[in-house]
């Protein structure tokens, strides 16, 4: 399983470098890039560790937080392919989680999150519903990707502090993309994410959990 998603995490960058390469090659004007912040949260998920052990983690997102949470992407829509409504991103997500106070008094651990980031890359579909009679826009995305948490668990076996290859990431979202003049513009977005982690930690023990993030994001964008 490790191999496969190793595998497939190649390819999606390959995808996701020739798709920039195509569109920095293809037309600069084409080329939208974004930075966002926002609220992040993420429910209750089961945590199953390979020694038999399995609880439910509590998670806070503190967005806030040091270090805050925070994405950006590059936007290429299809001009030049007459297709002006559809574009394709790659997208960078700062995620994080932290175990509330009751997982860790359950659990016995002292420390366990994903706060380094959950770092999630995406690369995504999008449709926007343009109208040159408005400066606001609709869109709707949706993609598939990687994650790379930072792993931070500290419990009476052993301490685990690493950047770990996680598993496949899921991604949709949906917002209102507000222009200011030509070349800048606003943005208010809902992103959604699931991640399937599954991470070596101490003691040659393997942890797994499925992690959803809601989000409401705030963001500008440069038109090139």
């Amino acid at each position: 399983m490790t191999y496969a998603l190793r595998s497939s995490a190649s390819v999606l960058a390959g995808i996701a470098f020739f798709t920039i390469c195509s569109a920095v090659s293809a037309s600069a004007e084409d080329l939208q890039f974004s930075i966002y912040g926002g609220y992040q949260t993420a429910p209750h998920s089961g945590v199953d560790l390979s020694d038999g052990t399995h609880f439910t983690a509590g998670w806070e997102g503190k967005s806030f937080g040091s270090p805050p949470y925070y994405g950006g992407r590059v936007t290429w829509w299809l001009e030049n392919f007459n297709k002006p409504n559809w574009g394709i991103s790659l997208d960078y997500t700062h995620d994080k989680v932290y175990a509330d106070d009751d997982t860790l008094a359950k659990t016995g651990w002292s420390h366990f999150e994903f706060t380094d980031g959950l770092n999630l890359i995406t690369v995504n579909g999008l449709y926007r519903f343009q109208d040159p009679t408005r400066r606001w826009t609709p869109y709707l995305g949706a993609g598939i990707g990687v994650n790379i948490p930072h792993v931070e668990v500290i419990r009476p076996e052993g301490k685990t502090w690493a950047y770990e290859f996680g598993g496949v990431t899921l991604q949709a979202q949906a917002g209102v993309d507000f222009k200011v003049t030509e070349r800048w513009s606003t943005f208010l977005e809902y992103k959604g994410t699931y991640s399937r982690i599954d991470v070596p930690i101490d003691s040659g023990v393997d942890l797994k959990t499925n992690i959803f993030t809601n989000a409401v994001n705030v963001g500008v964008s440069f038109h090139w």
